[in-house]
């Protein structure tokens, strides 16, 4: 493709921290912008966290949502006539048909989607919405083979290609003084056995599990600490179930800079695409816990990056960890796991997902 650059526009539900959101944001520093004039739209104004950094990469960004909250649909049909666009690449299923509908029948911009989750994980409305709507798409990209299985609609050879991102940490800390400072900032103990998780409090993330599980690591080792970041409608529920070494450290902007402060990641959800939240754990070399769900098995093999295990068993779940209460099994995995996340390119991933814009646009 050559002439003047693409404009492209990105379609999201949230601009939260969660990690399908934080992937466009790594995805920005990485993209080609001389070739792809790119930018941001989002339907829920309350999930707007990482608004300040997109424009800080020189990235437009709109809210369409606002009272009243229904009227987006208008809003993103009134942006797509404004701005003209070459190709509208969306992520999570809502807006991604509503952008599909408002295409259908003229001559419009090209249309990408990104799939994260398994369609198991929608709900039964959304499922058929996306049944009857997904082949609009001129090319779907998954984000693990897992995900690529359960894509309905497929057309031809070459519409569906499977590209797993990874984080973007940069100069992230590590060593013994990131350790030290980690644990001081969440008031941890310098000798503790320290689990940490990342992830929206919610059902699918089964931090309900991780607790139970928790309770029985603590009759082995009384001084472990277990650490939640981030926040969702389950937070009162598990406060109330969370015993004696919980501490819930809320939403954060500093994951990078407390993994150097953990000992094992755990992440005990029902359902996964790729977490970008054990890939970045991954990178700073801790080793893992994790269920045998989605994409997950990808990227950990069980026994060498960490531990794999069936999804709502807490007992499984408190063994796996109760092994790598070990320091020299941590650290062999933990080495296994950094040595794998080499893998996590987040620019050639995003290189990989341009050439599907290149081969969309050119047809």
């Amino acid at each position: 493709m050559s002439g003047p650059r693409a404009r492209v526009l990105w379609l999201a539900k949230g601009l939260g921290r969660g990690g399908a959101e934080q992937l466009l944001l790594n995805c920005v520093r990485h993209a080609d912008r001389s070739r792809y004039e790119i930018e941001v739209a989002y339907v829920l104004p309350h999930k707007d966290a990482l608004v300040p950094a997109l424009a800080a990469a020189g990235v437009p960004v709109h809210c369409l949502g606002g009272a009243p909250g229904r009227r987006w649909p208008l809003r993103l049909r009134a942006l797509l006539a404004e701005r003209r666009y070459d190709l509208v690449h969306t992520h999570m299923p809502v807006p991604a048909v509503a952008a599909r509908l408002l295409t259908l029948g003229r001559r419009g911009p090209r249309l990408v989607h990104t799939e994260h989750n398994l369609w198991e994980r929608y709900r039964l409305p959304t499922r058929w919405a996306n049944a009857l709507t997904y082949r609009r798409n001129d090319a779907v990209v998954a984000v693990s083979h897992a995900v690529a299985a359960g894509v309905g609609g497929r057309r031809a050879d070459g519409w569906l290609t499977v590209v797993h991102h990874g984080p973007d940490l940069g100069g992230a800390p590590s060593g013994p003084a990131a350790r030290r400072a980690a644990r001081a900032e969440l008031g941890l103990p310098e000798d503790a056995l320290v689990v940490g998780t990342v992830g929206n409090l919610t059902a699918k993330k089964d931090q309900a599990s991780l607790l139970a599980a928790f309770a029985l690591l603590r009759g082995r080792v009384p001084g472990a600490r277990l650490v939640l970041v981030g926040s969702g409608p389950l937070e009162a529920d598990l406060r109330a179930r969370a015993g004696e070494g919980v501490l819930f450290a809320g939403m954060r902007a500093d994951v990078p800079a407390l993994l150097p402060g953990w000992d094992v990641f755990c992440l005990s959800s029902r359902q996964e695409g790729l977490p970008v939240a054990l890939m970045e754990a991954m990178t700073s070399g801790l080793p893992s816990v994790a269920t045998r769900v989605g994409g997950i098995p990808e990227i950990v093999d069980d026994g060498v990056e960490g531990r794999l295990v069936a999804p709502g068993d807490p007992a499984q779940l408190a063994r796996a960890l109760g092994e790598l209460a070990d320091p020299a099994l941590r650290a062999r995995m933990g080495a296994a796991a950094r040595a794998r996340s080499a893998s996590f390119d987040v620019a050639g991933a995003q290189r990989a997902v341009e050439r599907v814009y290149a081969r969309v646009l050119a047809n």
